[in-house]
Formats: C-alpha cells, sequence, structure tokens
C-alpha cells in the first residue's frame, strides 16, 4: 500500500435565494446562497469527498446521506472533520489541499485568505497547507448563467510513520 496517496473531489449546488452563501465555513455577503439538505457549502464538500477518495472510504453521501434529517441544515465544517478523523484512523495525515470554487458572482478574492484560514483550522493545518482559487465560467453553462456553483479539490495524504 503506497505511504502517498491523491484524492479528488467535486460538488455542485443550484443558486436560491433566502439562503447563506457559504464557502470553505465563511459566510459570503450575497443576495443568494445554495440550495441542499446542509448549509450547501461546496467547498467543504469537495473537499471531504477528496479527502474520503484518498483514503479508499466512499463519498460524503455515504457518510452523510441527505435523507438523514440529522444533517439538515448542518454545518459542513463537521463534515470535513470527520473525513479528517476518518484518515487520521486509517494511519493518514493531510499533506495538502488544493482547491477551486467556479462562481460567476459574487467576486470571492477578498475572501480568500478567510476561506484558508477557516479550512487550516477545521483541518488542523497550516494556511500554507491549503490553497484556494476562484473562477468563472466565462458566461458559459449552468454556472455561467448563474444558475449554479462548482467546487473542485485535490488533496494529498500521507501514511504517518
Amino acid at each position: 500500500m503506497s505511504d502517498l496517496r491523491i484524492g479528488q473531489g467535486w460538488d455542485v449546488h443550484r443558486i436560491g435565494p433566502g439562503r447563506p452563501l457559504i464557502l470553505g465555513g465563511v459566510k459570503i455577503p450575497s443576495e443568494f446562497g445554495l440550495e441542499g439538505h446542509s448549509d450547501a457549502d461546496i467547498l467543504s464538500h469537495a473537499i471531504t469527498d477528496a479527502l474520503l477518495g484518498a483514503a479508499a472510504l466512499g463519498d460524503i453521501g455515504m457518510h452523510f446521506p441527505d435523507s438523514d434529517a440529522r444533517w439538515k441544515d448542518a454545518d459542513s465544517r463537521q463534515f470535513l472533520r470527520a473525513a479528517r478523523d476518518l484518515i487520521a484512523a486509517q494511519g493518514y495525515s493531510i499533506v495538502n489541499v488544493d482547491s477551486t470554487v467556479i462562481l460567476e458572482r459574487p467576486k470571492l478574492k477578498d475572501f480568500r485568505h478567510a476561506i484558508r484560514e477557516k479550512l487550516a483550522e477545521t483541518l488542523t493545518l497550516e494556511v500554507g497547507q491549503v490553497s484556494v482559487k476562484f473562477k468563472t465560467a466565462e458566461k458559459t453553462g449552468p454556472v455561467g448563467e448563474g444558475r449554479s456553483a462548482e467546487a473542485q479539490a485535490l488533496v494529498t495524504i500521507c501514511r504517518q510513520p
């Protein structure tokens, strides 16, 4: 079994009025948010899936199904913490997180540091181990048309000696 593993995660949610826009545990000022069973934090969901995938532990839906009332409006940082703890139980630690949020608006660059800090705190990492990038969809597809938002994540984990 390899001592170094990489996991990939992706999430998408529809944009909806009357919901907060939460990315990486940070509430972003916006006239809309994302629809979902939990807080619909696409960034935390993508990173959770990447962590679970790196350790071959399934996906977020296996561990936190949207059919379970316990997860209604849940703070997605608890999913991140649970994934962190599950990989640790398998003998792994997180080396780094590289992620991208794809959202047409609002512009997110001013929130980069706060999101990186919140994710690092949640995952018990240094801020330098967490990268968050922001992209638009250049007005194409559902994201570009302002109907949805996406997040992608890659994580590297390493078996602890």
